[in-house]
């Protein structure tokens, strides 16, 4: 680059230029760079500011050496920057959050969680998109769609849906309630990997409690917990509940013990391990199995995407939950379980998880919950 064309940078892009040179360096010689250097370069890439080739190094570059705390906070900040926040007319909102890429191992029985919790008089919301990498599996938006939900409501329409005492629950797309992200997604799939959008974007936190808001989401791998305890408390979450789950989902194994981290009034986490036999859970899966029958699709050079159909997949998933809403027994049910009493014990709505269990199937078999899928 000449004298003449360096001059002549806005603020955004030098800024980002300063941080790339310190960032992108190698292995042993690159440097970290502030929160708000952080927040400052993911804003600008928001903005439409930087030229993709240096968006792209910028996150790849960070994920490269390791994103630190501060680093990921600023990234959060940026989205939150960008995110239209609603406040609903109730004082707490479980926000379940679910990993954005999707599933394509298993059925995921989470979309109809907060279904579930608001039968039991828990308010909640899910977000989402509907595809991105790295897996581009089936998301919250497609086995809601398949399911008759109007998944392309407005943030103030989903909070007041939240805040309906007949309902209590909704879904909001990240293309309603944060358009500057949602138009990176097509950019984000150039990229390939994951990185500190696919970390932090779970905690954009659309809908809000007007007293508290409650963080439900999931891991796999063992480093993160502390990551997303830490994330959590920075982006505004009163509690959290930090699930190994299937495919890094909120709900857990149906057949082994899992860990859950948590934590209260933005305090400091802690860890148990539950067992499905705590709740009265018997099952010799995981979790809901894809059918055998499912069309697959190719999907050339991709070793993390399973080529599973997606529509298919989500309409064989919208069927299994409108059945479990309903009471029927099997591993769908068995899941909306599980979470949902992880979530009721964590809130204090019930004394152990024993009974917490209880309140679910009840809401489930009475029909409670299924009345509310609207």
């Amino acid at each position: 680059m000449s004298n003449s064309s360096a001059d002549n940078l806005t603020e955004s892009q030098t800024l980002m230029r300063s941080i790339i040179q310190r960032i992108a360096t190698g292995p042993t010689l690159s440097k970290d760079i502030s929160l708000e250097e952080a927040r400052g370069g993911m804003r600008a890439i928001f903005n439409g500011e930087i030229d993709p080739a240096q968006a792209a190094i910028f996150l790849i570059a960070l994920r490269m050496k390791r994103e630190t705390d501060d680093e990921n906070k600023g990234i959060l900040d940026a989205l939150q920057d960008v995110t239209d926040h609603v406040t609903a007319e109730v004082d707490d909102v479980v926000d379940v959050a679910d990993p954005y890429d999707g599933y394509n191992r298993y059925l995921p029985a989470s979309p109809f969680l907060p279904v579930v919790l608001a039968a039991c008089g828990v308010p909640a919301i899910s977000h989402g998109l509907d595809a991105v990498g790295p897996k581009f599996g089936v998301t919250h938006r497609h086995v809601l769609q398949a399911a008759g939900f109007d998944v392309d409501i407005s943030p103030q329409d989903a909070a007041a849906r939240v805040g309906n005492p007949d309902l209590g629950w909704s879904y909001v797309d990240l293309r309603a309630f944060a358009p500057k992200a949602h138009d990176l997604v097509d950019f984000r799939r150039l990229i390939v990997k994951r990185q500190a959008l696919t970390t932090v974007e779970v905690m954009s936190r659309p809908i809000r409690g007007r007293k508290r808001t409650h963080l439900m989401t999931g891991y796999v791998h063992k480093p993160y917990p502390p990551i997303y305890a830490m994330l959590a408390r920075h982006g505004g979450f009163d509690s959290a509940l930090i699930v190994r789950g299937l495919e890094g989902g909120v709900i857990p194994s149906l057949r082994q013990p899992s860990a859950v981290h948590y934590y209260q009034d933005k305090g400091e986490e802690q860890a148990m391990e539950i067992d499905p036999s705590q709740l009265g859970i018997q099952q010799n899966v995981r979790g809901t199995p894809l059918p055998d029958n499912l069309p697959t699709h190719g999907r050339p050079g991709d070793e993390i995407a399973i080529a599973t159909d997606i529509q298919a997949t989500a309409a064989a998933a919208a069927e299994a939950g409108m059945a479990a809403l309903k009471g029927e027994a099997g591993p769908c049910r068995d899941a909306l379980v599980y979470a949902g009493a992880i979530v009721l014990n964590h809130l204090g709505k019930a004394a152990g998880l024993a009974e917490a269990a209880d309140q679910v199937r009840s809401v489930l078999d009475s029909g409670a919950a299924a009345a509310r899928m609207s």
